[in-house]
């Protein structure tokens, strides 16, 4: 005999309340372990980074790596419009990231940080080659979120004065003729 409806909400209400219990510990150590920033501009890629700061403590690594990859190349883009840079057709990410630092845009470490999104596994991740089922995930994803934070700790930078954000670098925030910054806020 079917489950009625109210069964399959009570079998799956049991499971996800047992499954967020056994691993509660594991998600709040991953949460704290990524010391994302907890304010950044309300940009068009604030939910998707916020989204995959969320999968990497509920566990979905595959899926980190996928979406920290496409906010980091969107964080780049952004960086480089905001800085009136553009680049040959065809170049490389590590070559435009090198042009970045040596325009003093953004610091070795950032660079870093991009270059090491970009080389981990992009093209088998996105067209879900044979070989992602090789791919330690579990490893690459931490160290992808790791770098998404770190970029957007030296891009978003802020200070707070008087309780108010100030910007550390304030062409990347949409600051409003009033003073106001909108912005994005993660917390748990």
């Amino acid at each position: 005999m079917p489950e009625t409806n109210d069964q399959q909400r009570r079998i799956i209400r049991e499971t996800l309340q047992r499954d967020a219990e056994r691993y509660i510990d594991e998600r709040v150590d991953r949460y704290i372990e990524v010391q994302h920033q907890g304010v950044i501009p309300n940009h068009h890629f604030a939910d998707a980074s916020t989204e995959c700061l969320y999968l990497y403590r509920d566990g979905h690594f595959l899926s980190v790596m996928m979406v920290s990859q496409a906010v980091a190349e969107g964080v780049f883009r952004f960086v480089a419009e905001r800085n009136d840079v553009s680049f040959e057709e065809g170049q490389q990410k590590p070559a435009q990231s090198k042009i970045l630092v040596e325009k003093e845009i953004i610091s070795q470490e950032c660079k870093t940080c991009f270059d090491r999104i970009w080389k981990s596994f992009r093209n088998d991740l996105h067209h879900m080659n044979p070989k992602v089922a090789q791919i330690p995930v579990k490893r690459l994803a931490k160290q992808d979120i790791r770098d998404l934070s770190s970029i957007e700790n030296e891009i978003f930078a802020w200070r707070g004065h008087d309780g108010k954000i100030v910007p550390v670098n304030p062409k990347y925030w949409d600051i409003q003729s009033d003073g106001a910054v909108p912005v994005f806020l993660r917390f748990p």
